[in-house]
């Protein structure tokens, strides 16, 4: 199993290019960002690539409905150039009070708009002309940039219906709030079972998960519930959780001492996710203790 580090939030592009230097000098394999309403990930997956050589770079993820599939081809096509063939291109939905609610498009059956969407977005990026006129994207034309290998695509898929989408259609699933006993008995089974129907490759199933060495577990999980504690409400994880008998989002980090997060690791390992990505956690002594850890088990697994 790969390890890289997941990047929330930052500062600034500065503090991204800081945080995948560290990470490359631990020896992580890989750095992911994520995409909200703050510096575009992909930017700084491009900037990173150009900063840092040698580690691989994703988002986690690109929203799809406010980017259309040309325009996201060929911004994950400049960002592969520039890193020499290193970056994911993690894309996914995203939820409604953030579709809806803030950039005011539908959210109305979202497993027809991704199936089309990648229908459209993965010819694209393997330099294909593309004619795709479905109920919620239009896509015809083709780019004119072209690379030596085509951005490996994963969907932030949880249900039965999105890990189908994205073993038939991506490379893979990025998951987000998924315990070790949901990604080996629902995550990995089902979108395996899907892949191997469809004649595809065994599938990358890339998780996400909150991490902190720390003797003060309830004080970082009361952390978490107060910072993103709404995420419990969005259906697509209420359905996780309640797959593992959690109430919040809180309850799947990992927190405790070098043993807890060693055992984690371990699990995931065990459960078929093939790269781990640590969301660090706590304060900055916390922070670089947990990066110790995970840094020392990563090169055991």
């Amino acid at each position: 199993m790969k390890v890289g580090l997941y990047l929330g939030a930052v500062a600034n592009p500065a503090a991204a290019l800081d945080e995948i230097r560290a990470a490359a000098r631990a020896g992580f394999d890989s750095v992911y960002l994520s995409q909200l309403l703050s510096w575009d990930a992909l930017t700084l997956v491009a900037l990173g690539a150009a900063a840092v050589p040698g580690i691989e770079l994703g988002t986690a993820v690109v929203q799809t409905y406010p980017r259309h599939p040309l325009a996201l081809a060929g911004q994950a096509l400049t960002a592969q150039a520039v890193a020499a063939e290193r970056v994911t291109l993690g894309i996914g939905p995203s939820h409604p009070p953030i579709i809806e609610g803030m950039f005011g498009y539908s959210y109305d059956r979202p497993a027809r708009h991704i199936r089309e969407y990648l229908t459209a977005l993965v010819p694209l990026l393997r330099g294909e002309p593309v004619d795709v006129r479905g109920e919620t994207v239009t896509a015809v034309g083709r780019l004119d940039a072209s690379v030596a290998v085509t951005p490996s695509v994963l969907l932030s898929a949880l249900g039965p219906a999105m890990l189908r989408i994205a073993a038939e259609l991506a490379d893979g699933t990025v998951t987000v709030w998924t315990g070790p006993r949901t990604v080996a008995e629902h995550i990995v089974p089902t979108i395996t079972k899907a892949a191997a129907a469809a004649g595809r490759p065994d599938p990358r199933v890339v998780t996400v998960v909150g991490m902190c060495v720390t003797a003060d577990p309830d004080r970082i999980r009361t952390a978490v519930a107060g910072q993103v504690g709404f995420a419990a409400d969005f259906p697509a994880y209420r359905a996780v959780l309640d797959r593992e008998g959690l109430r919040g989002v809180e309850e799947t980090i990992v927190v405790g001492d070098e043993a807890d997060v060693e055992r984690a690791l371990r699990r995931y390992a065990d459960a078929g996710s093939t790269e781990l990505l640590v969301s660090v956690l706590g304060d900055p002594a916390e922070r670089a203790r947990t990066l110790d850890v995970v840094s020392g088990v990563r090169a055991t697994l």
